[in-house]
């Protein structure tokens, strides 16, 4: 098994910066890539941006493109996403998630561990 847990959500204005982790551990050799995937209320769990657990992959929404940057630190087993120039439709709960080899990057069902999510919160 593989544990996730997320860090550094909380409420930011409009424009700002948050930059949340997610640390992992148990059975990280089982781990192909990270990702991080956000739910706003009423609304399905999308995709967000995903790393390779090794070399330089990475995939992202195109909501995100240039605002929200993955990054990972492998001695420390964890990865970042740094988020900037947030708004408020950037409002949700975000979950990291951890794929083994062969599974979709982008889909819910390609994921085979989660965290519990934290909630980042945007202001007008």
């Amino acid at each position: 098994q593989v544990q996730l847990v997320e860090s550094g959500g909380g409420l930011v204005q409009a424009g700002g910066p948050l930059r949340l982790s997610c640390a992992a551990s148990g059975r990280t050799f089982r781990i192909n890539a990270m990702g991080w995937f956000r739910q706003a209320p009423g609304k399905e769990r999308e995709f967000v941006e995903a790393i390779s657990w090794y070399g330089d992959t990475t995939y992202y929404t195109d909501s995100v493109k240039g605002r929200f940057t993955i990054s990972r630190d492998n001695p420390k087993n964890t990865v970042y996403l740094q988020m900037n120039s947030l708004k408020p439709e950037d409002t949700a709960v975000y979950y990291c998630a951890a794929k083994s080899y062969g599974t979709s990057w982008y889909e819910r069902d390609g994921y085979d561990y989660w965290g519990q999510g934290t909630q980042v919160t945007v202001s007008s």
